[in-house]
């Protein structure tokens, strides 16, 4: 196992799967999730990309510490997993509370991405959101990951897959039964917390950029994606028929299958740029 100390010293564990001469992707879970979220795209994209998933702390095999946690924090955290693992620049996708890291990321290190995907993903925080994360917080503290866990999984998956995928749900968010309360309450006031700011810059992302939505999730609806693809001036909007907030397990062939082709476009974008930049001639001064 792999892990890398972070700026305050928490330990952060990441994983490295598929072809280690292909382009860097680098994969963040969202609200309670391990890099396990992502085993279905780890799969997918081994062939072609050198995968790098990571735990974000709080989850899966990272520390968990009491005390505050920031989204900025866990963006630095992602770094410091790039720059522990060798890796300059990387398509960075992020799903849920890893899109939020994920936007932080892009915008406070623009020349550590190659493209950002950011799938089941909002810009801002809603009242309505904000209380049900809230409740899932108070309800965790006092009774365990358990106490909120049913109540929880409806917003993830989609009714038609929810008993097919009963049985997965460890890999997601609020099911990791295993994860400590107050981890779980920590990572909730990290993006109930956020710096707002970093909406506002957005727009000076200069990287392809895919929003990749289910029309059927309930907990970041379609409305969101949209909000999100508009104040990204390179962002392209994919909807997905009938997938949920779980989507990268519910759907994940259509999923991944929407993933590869803009990876394909993006470190194509990517080649090209370095290749132009290689190419133009170097002043020097007299």
């Amino acid at each position: 196992m792999t892990y890398v100390r972070a700026g305050d010293g928490t330990r952060i564990h990441y994983a490295k799967t598929g072809n280690p001469k292909g382009a860097p992707v680098l994969f963040i879970q969202g609200l309670g999730a391990g890099k396990s979220g992502w085993a279905l795209q780890r799969l997918a994209t081994a062939p072609w990309y050198h995968g790098i998933a990571l735990d974000n702390r709080g989850a899966g095999r990272s520390d968990k510490p009491h005390g505050e946690y920031t989204l900025e924090q866990m963006a630095d955290d992602a770094i410091a997993v790039l720059d522990h693992a060798g890796i300059d620049t990387a398509h960075v996708v992020g799903a849920s509370m890893g899109g939020a890291i994920s936007q932080i990321l892009a915008v406070k290190y623009p020349e550590r991405t190659r493209s950002v995907t950011l799938a089941c993903t909002a810009g801002a925080n809603h009242p309505w959101r904000e209380e049900l994360l809230t409740s899932w917080k108070d309800n965790a503290l006092a009774g365990g990951m358990g106490a909120m866990s049913t109540e929880a999984v409806r917003w993830v998956i989609g009714p038609r897959s929810f008993r097919r995928f009963l049985p997965a749900m460890g890999w997601l968010g609020p099911l990791a039964l295993g994860r400590p309360s107050h981890a779980f309450a920590n990572q909730v006031d990290a993006i109930l917390n956020v710096d707002v700011s970093y909406a506002d810059e957005l727009a000076t992302i200069e990287v392809p950029v895919l929003v990749l939505c289910g029309n059927q999730d309930i907990l970041t609806p379609r409305g969101d994606s949209e909000e999100l693809a508009e104040r990204i001036p390179t962002a392209e909007l994919v909807v997905i028929s009938g997938a949920a907030h779980g989507f990268m397990v519910e759907h994940a062939t259509t999923f991944n299958k929407v993933l590869l082709e803009f990876l394909g476009r993006a470190e194509a974008a990517w080649t090209a740029r370095a290749d132009g930049e290689a190419a133009r001639p170097h002043l020097r001064s007299a």
